[in-house]
């Protein structure tokens, strides 16, 4: 720590208590203190290392230039002087006024670069934007829940989906895929994830067990579709969810031999009227991709609610007179 002699010394200056003042509200180059306080650029730099000197200042780098920021050090005795200096200096209020305007110009050049890439920044690549990322934190907005992946694969869905969940039953008809899904699992050290094999017609999970039926990219593997669908109704508590992310129907033949397509995707009436005859409510359906490349398959998403109230199983006859006279008074 440099004595507290030069650090006076160094305080003595106006011009490097103006250079404080405004690097205790924003970080700041050198070149937005020279056009701040109009000054030239040797005599900014000067001001700045004796800052760095007196351990007064701190310096970052950000691509070729450096953003100087008050020390990160305890700055209470600092704060006082500054506190002062600020109602002594005359130019302190024309300081802030200036930075206020370059720190606009900083944020037009931002505006500037988004207005020129509208329309084309998502079709292009952006560091650190990717849908997984996109997922893993929408998931994080998903209360605990026991979710069935059904016709999990390798397990890719499954480890994502345990991240927040309470529990995850996965369930696939390839031995072999969950042996990798549970090698996975087993590196990633996630201990919520269980692998069943079954297939999503009879699904192996109790009745009324599960908040979420997952299926992702698996109904077009089904002999029967709306079998497996009744089959997530019932695993499904009162008031559980089914959340199917299936291809929209194409013609693509070609991928009944490449993946072993059994339906050639589905229409959102087909999805829709599936999951009203296994007797699901609130159901929802849109087409949310679709691939550029051909044959630009895309991706149905459809949702469904089974309610708390069971409507497949009417509610219980109350005895009433009127109901014993007409003979259907329940036994």
């Amino acid at each position: 720590m440099p004595s507290i002699v030069k650090i006076l010394r160094v305080l003595a200056d106006p011009n490097r208590l103006r250079i404080l003042l405004l690097l205790r509200a924003e970080e700041l180059s050198v070149a937005e203190l020279q056009e701040i306080l109009t000054m030239g650029q040797s005599t900014i730099s000067t001001h700045l290392s004796q800052l760095k000197q007196a351990a007064l200042v701190e310096d970052r780098r950000t691509g070729k230039n450096s953003l100087y920021r008050i020390s990160s050090a305890d700055s209470s005795p600092l704060d006082q002087i500054l506190a002062q200096a600020e109602a002594e200096i005359p130019e302190a209020a024309a300081d802030q006024a200036a930075m206020r305007l370059v720190l606009r110009k900083r944020q037009d050049k931002m505006r500037a670069f988004f207005d020129s890439v509208a329309g084309r920044l998502g079709k292009d690549y952006v560091p650190g934007k990717s849908w997984k990322s996109l997922a893993a934190a929408l998931l994080r907005l998903m209360p605990p829940m026991v979710i069935a992946d059904l016709g999990a694969g390798e397990g890719s869905s499954a480890l994502l989906l345990s991240q927040t969940a309470q529990r995850v039953i996965a369930v696939d008809t390839s031995a072999k895929m969950l042996d990798v899904a549970r090698e996975q699992a087993l590196r990633a050290g996630i201990l919520n994830v269980e692998y069943r094999l079954g297939d999503m017609e009879e699904i192996p999970i109790d009745s009324a067990s599960v908040d979420l039926a997952f299926f992702s990219q698996s109904l077009h593997h089904a002999l029967h579709p709306a079998r497996a669908i009744s089959e997530a109704y019932r695993i499904l508590r009162p008031g559980g969810r089914v959340l199917i992310l299936d291809l929209a129907r194409h013609r693509f033949e070609e991928a009944r031999e490449l993946y072993a397509d059994e339906w050639l995707g589905f229409s959102e009436s087909d999805l829709e009227s599936m999951l009203q005859k296994a007797g699901f409510q609130n159901i929802q359906s849109s087409i949310v991709h679709k691939e550029p490349e051909t044959p630009q398959f895309q991706t149905l998403l459809a949702i469904a609610d089974k309610l708390t109230y069971d409507m497949k199983c009417p509610a219980p006859k109350l005895f009433t007179p009127q109901a014993a006279l007409s003979g259907d008074s329940p036994r």
